[in-house]
C-alpha cells in the first residue's frame, strides 16, 4: 500500500451497502438541481426565440433583464440553495452515523501514524469518491426526465410550449449539478471529518467507547416500558446526530409546506371550474331574452355534453330581516343544479356552507363574500314579501374582475326560486360544455342560432388552460415526492447505520434477557423520536413560511384569498412521518431478528 488513501476504494467496497443511501441522496441531489436548471434553460431559449420572432434579434443577456427571466434566475437560485441545505443536512447525518460506527477504525489509524489531518483528508476524499459514480448517474437521471417534461410540454399541453426545445443540453444544468454534487459533499464531510479527527489512538483498544455516553445512573422508565426508555435515551444521547436527522426531516416538512403553497398560486393563477364553458350565448343588452326551452334543442345536437343556464336580476330593494340599514339592494343570480353541483367540485365555498339547502324551491341562498364583507351564514334577506336566508358563503365574488364584492350583496339562488321571486323563466347566460372532437357544423349551427336571434356567441375553446395547469401541478408534486423520497431513505440509512453501530449493546441486551420484540420496540422508539422531534420542529419554521408566501405570491396579487389553516396538509405530513419511521424500523429490526445473540455479541 503506497499511501493511506490507498484505502479508500477498500474501504468503499467494504461500505458499499452502508454508503448505498448515501449515494443515492447524492444523486436524488443533482438530479434535482440538473432537471430544475435544464428546464430553466429551454424555458429561457422558448421564450427567446418568441420574443426573436416578435421583435427580431434579441439576445440572451436581454432576457435575463426581462421580467421573466430574472424570475426564472431568482426561481432556480432559490430551488439550489434549497436543495443545497437538503443535501448536506442529509449526507452529513449519513457520514456522521459512518464516523461513529469506524470509531475504532479511526483509533487504529492513529496508532500506525495517521495526524488529525490526514484522518479529516481522508474522510472528505472517502465522501468525494461516492461523487465519482453518482454524479453522472444523476446527471443523466436530470438530462433525461428534461427531455420527457419538455416532450410533455410539447405535445400534450402543446398551447405556448408548442416552441419548447426537444433535446436540449443544458450546459448550465450540467455544472449547476456537478457543482451541488460536490458542494454538497464537501460541505456535509466538514463536521464528521472533525469528529473523526478527534478520535484518540485509545480507541483501538476501548472499542470506541470513549465516544459513547457515559452513564452515571440507571434509566428511569416511568410510565413507558424499559425498551422504549431505552430507545428514546438513544436517540437524544448524541446531540449533533440528534440535529442532523431532526434538521433533515424539519427541512423535508418545510420543503413541503412552502412548495404546497405553489399548488395555491397556480390554483388561483388558472383557475379550473367544472362549469367552465366551451360556448357561451349571452343577450347583448343584459336581459333574460334567451328561451329556457332552448336548452334541450342544443343538448340533442351532436358533440353537445352539457347545457346549463343562468338568469340574472340588479339592483333589487332589499333590508336584513334585524332591521339593521346597510343593506338598500341586492344582485339575484340563478343557477342550475349542475352550476350548484360546481360549486361543490370547485372547493368554492366556505366551511360551514349548507348547499343542499338551496336547491329547488327554497327560501335559501349563496352570497358571493369576500374578507370585508359583514354578511354571515344564517343573515336573512326580506326580497318584498319573500324572506331568503343565506345558508352558505362563497370564497369570492365570481362575478367581479378582482374576485371582490365591493360592499355589494349578490345572491345565488337556484333556478325554481329565481322564478318563483321575480316570474323569469328565460336565460341571461346560456353555457354549452362540448366534446373534444365536436363537429365544426354542431358549432356554425349555435353561431348562426345565435345570430338570427340578436345574441352574442363566444368560443372558448382554445382559452383552456387546462394543459398548462395540470403540467405545473404535476411538477410540483412530482417535486415534492422527490422530497418525501430522500427524506425516507435518509431516516432509514440514518437508523440503519445507528443500529449497525450500536449491535454489541443489542446483542449484550438479549443476552440479558432482552427479547426480540423488545429490541424492535427500542429501535422504534428511536426511529419515531428522531420523526416527532422533526415533525415539531418542521411545522414550527414550515408554518409560518408558508403563510409568508402565500402572503408573497398570492395575497398580493389575488385580494379576496384568505389563507387558512392548512389542516389537510399536516395530516399529509404527520401521516408521511409515521411511514418514513416505520419504514426506518423494517430492515434493522428485521436484520437484528435474523442474527443469533452470540454472533451479536461478537460483531465488530
Amino acid at each position: 500500500m503506497k499511501s493511506y488513501l490507498s484505502l479508500i476504494p477498500i474501504s468503499a467496497k467494504v461500505h458499499r451497502r452502508q454508503n448505498r443511501m448515501t449515494r443515492l441522496c447524492i444523486v436524488f441531489a443533482v438530479f434535482m438541481v440538473t432537471a430544475i436548471f435544464s428546464m430553466a434553460e429551454m424555458g429561457t431559449r422558448m421564450e427567446q426565440a418568441r420574443l426573436a420572432e416578435k421583435h427580431g434579434a434579441f439576445s440572451l443577456w436581454e432576457l435575463f433583464g426581462s421580467t421573466m427571466g430574472q424570475t426564472l434566475l431568482l426561481a432556480a437560485a432559490v430551488l439550489f440553495l434549497l436543495v443545497l441545505v437538503a443535501g448536506v443536512l442529509m449526507i452529513s447525518g449519513s457520514l456522521h452515523s459512518s464516523v461513529v460506527q469506524r470509531t475504532q477504525f479511526f483509533g487504529m489509524m492513529r496508532c500506525i501514524g495517521m495526524s488529525r489531518q490526514q484522518i479529516a483528508r481522508f474522510v472528505r476524499l472517502e465522501a468525494l469518491n461516492w461523487c465519482k459514480s453518482a454524479i453522472p448517474a444523476g446527471l443523466v437521471l436530470g438530462i433525461a426526465v428534461s427531455w420527457g417534461l419538455c416532450a410533455i410540454l410539447r405535445f400534450w399541453v402543446g398551447e405556448e410550449f408548442s416552441s419548447i426545445p426537444l433535446f436540449g443540453i443544458s450546459g448550465i444544468g450540467i455544472v449547476s449539478g456537478i457543482l451541488v454534487g460536490i458542494v454538497t459533499v464537501l460541505l456535509a464531510a466538514q463536521a464528521p471529518a472533525r469528529r473523526a479527527a478527534s478520535v484518540s489512538p485509545a480507541a483501538a483498544v476501548s472499542a470506541g467507547t470513549e465516544n459513547r455516553p457515559q452513564i452515571h445512573h440507571s434509566s428511569r422508565t416511568g410510565i413507558f416500558p424499559i425498551e422504549i426508555t431505552l430507545g428514546v435515551q438513544q436517540a437524544a444521547a448524541s446531540k449533533k446526530n440528534l440535529a442532523l436527522i431532526t434538521g433533515s426531516f424539519a427541512l423535508s416538512i418545510v420543503l413541503f409546506l412552502s412548495f404546497s403553497v405553489l399548488i395555491d398560486f397556480v390554483d388561483h393563477l388558472m383557475p379550473q371550474s367544472a362549469v367552465a364553458a366551451d360556448l357561451e350565448l349571452s343577450s347583448l343588452d343584459g336581459d333574460n331574452s334567451i328561451d329556457f326551452a332552448l336548452t334541450e334543442t342544443l343538448e340533442s345536437m351532436d358533440g353537445v355534453e352539457q347545457v346549463y343556464g343562468r338568469r340574472s336580476s340588479f339592483a333589487l330593494p332589499a333590508r336584513w330581516e334585524d332591521g339593521s340599514n346597510s343593506l338598500s339592494t341586492v344582485d339575484l343570480v340563478s343557477f342550475d343544479a349542475f352550476d350548484l353541483n360546481a360549486l361543490k367540485k370547485d372547493g368554492a365555498l366556505r366551511r360551514g356552507s349548507d348547499l343542499a339547502r338551496v336547491y329547488g324551491d327554497s327560501g335559501f341562498a349563496l352570497a358571493a363574500w369576500d374578507p370585508a364583507s359583514g354578511w354571515k351564514n344564517g343573515d336573512a334577506v326580506i326580497l318584498g314579501t319573500e324572506r331568503l336566508e343565506i345558508a352558505g358563503l362563497l370564497k369570492y365574488d365570481p362575478f367581479s374582475p378582482d374576485g371582490l364584492t365591493g360592499g355589494q350583496l349578490t345572491l345565488i339562488v337556484s333556478g325554481e326560486t329565481f322564478a318563483r321571486l321575480t316570474g323569469i323563466t328565460d336565460y341571461a347566460l346560456l353555457m354549452i360544455q362540448t366534446s373534444s372532437d365536436v363537429p365544426d357544423e354542431t358549432v356554425d349551427t349555435i353561431r348562426q342560432l345565435a345570430e338570427e336571434n340578436g345574441w352574442a356567441m363566444t368560443d372558448r375553446r382554445e382559452q383552456s388552460t387546462r394543459g398548462t395547469y395540470l403540467t405545473f401541478t404535476a411538477c410540483v408534486y412530482g417535486f415534492l415526492s422527490i422530497i418525501a423520497l430522500v427524506a425516507v431513505l435518509n431516516i432509514v440509512n440514518c437508523i440503519s447505520m445507528s443500529v449497525t453501530a450500536r449491535i454489541r449493546q443489542y446483542g449484550a441486551m438479549r443476552a440479558v434477557g432482552m427479547d426480540e420484540r423488545q429490541i424492535t420496540r427500542m429501535i422504534a422508539a428511536q426511529a419515531f423520536t428522531y420523526a416527532l422531534t422533526g415533525c415539531a420542529a418542521g411545522c414550527a419554521v414550515g408554518l409560518p413560511l408558508s403563510r409568508l408566501l402565500y402572503g408573497f405570491l398570492i395575497l398580493e396579487h389575488f385580494p379576496y384569498a384568505v389563507w387558512q389553516f392548512p389542516a389537510g396538509r399536516l395530516t399529509v405530513v404527520f401521516v408521511f412521518v409515521l411511514f418514513a419511521a416505520g419504514a426506518a424500523v423494517w430492515a434493522p429490526a428485521r436484520r437484528i431478528q435474523r442474527m443469533s445473540v452470540t454472533e451479536t455479541v461478537n460483531e465488530l
